[in-house]
């Protein structure tokens, strides 16, 4: 397939869930129809059920990730957490200027900026960076109003209602 002719700025962003699963969505959607993606996760080490299908789809759909193995909270953040973050940026940016992708996820990078893993200027560098026929989708809660006015599609997610509230731990192949 050819390039898209012009790509877009998505953000997936809000307290519910499925900022995550809307993207692997598109990813989906998008390799189907013959474009390069590539999914980079940050602020996660660990291995999930989405992590193991991922790699049936390589190399259509390149994933990787950014992140110690473990959670973290935001007074937990070390220089490590850091680190992971702009190693994430740096492989977003040196993807973005290489052209050999149509479609870039950068999955949490909105929280890993809450968490000042990140800057809001380096973000809205990689935007400004962002070659005209790349597709662009940010993902993670508390997306900050600048970033908003730059995109072309933002989406939140409203949590509604939620069996994590009756005790209802992450079930296998549905949460985790």
């Amino acid at each position: 397939m050819t390039p898209l002719p012009k790509g877009y700025v998505h953000i997936y962003t809000g307290d519910g869930k499925g900022k995550t699963t809307a993207a692997l969505g598109l990813a989906l959607r998008a390799a189907g129809a013959g474009l390069k993606v590539l999914i980079i996760q940050f602020m996660k080490g660990q291995e999930y059920s989405e992590t193991k299908a991922l790699k049936r789809f390589s190399p259509e759909i390149g994933f990787i990730q950014t992140g110690r193995r473990k959670c973290i909270r935001k007074e937990e953040v070390s220089d490590e957490d850091r680190r992971e973050a702009h190693r994430g940026l740096d492989l977003a940016r040196q993807a973005m200027l290489k052209g050999e992708i149509d479609l870039l996820i950068l999955d949490e990078i909105l929280v890993a900026h809450w968490f000042e893993l990140v800057s809001l200027d380096e973000i809205l560098s990689l935007l400004d960076a962002r070659p005209r026929c790349l597709e662009l989708v940010l993902t993670g809660r508390r997306a900050p109003q600048e970033l908003i006015k730059k995109a072309d599609l933002v989406t939140e997610m409203r949590a509604i209602k939620h069996y994590y509230e009756i005790g209802v731990p992450a079930r296998k192949g549905i949460e985790s």
